[in-house]
């Protein structure tokens, strides 16, 4: 059984549904979950907020967070998740932003740097960061996806 099986039968069990909110990986976790047979007992949403602009739009991310820590860091990544739970019906929220390369990358922020937060309604968010490094866009985003299921079937463990 994949991660993304293991997810979406961990959360059929629990009845719990899930929201994800995703920057670097564009879509790609809700694919992976979404691609399960039964999936739609256990995700209610997705959000790709790519953009800064779709961060504070669609999930309330405040703007002075990222003004101030940059798209790609842990408060912003908090803010993502809490947000993805106040506009869903979710239980559990995913959140990732993150550095896919090959360009975009700087010294304080280099390519391969991922900010991943979970959270679940009433509960502090769990936040983790990866540095991956330059492994190519794709692999990036393939390592993204993975953290974050595996961070869902934490939180429902």
């Amino acid at each position: 059984m994949n991660l993304a099986e293991q997810v979406v039968a961990a959360y059929i069990r629990r009845g719990w549904m899930i929201a994800t909110a995703e920057s670097c990986t564009g879509g790609l976790v809700a694919v992976a979950i979404t691609d399960i047979s039964g999936s739609s007992a256990v995700f209610d949403r997705g959000f790709v907020t790519y953009s800064n602009r779709a961060k504070l739009g669609m999930l309330a991310v405040p703007a002075q967070l990222v003004a101030t820590h940059g798209a790609v860091s842990e408060e912003v990544a908090r803010a993502m998740v809490m947000g993805a739970l106040a506009a869903s019906i979710a239980d559990v929220a995913v959140a990732i932003t993150g550095v896919a390369g090959p360009t975009g990358g700087s010294a304080e922020k280099p390519v391969g740097l991922v900010h991943f937060a979970c959270g679940m309604r009433g509960k502090t968010a769990v936040h983790t960061v990866q540095r991956y490094g330059s492994i190519g866009r794709a692999e990036i985003r393939k390592e993204s996806v993975n953290q974050a299921l595996q961070m869902l079937l934490d939180a429902a463990a």
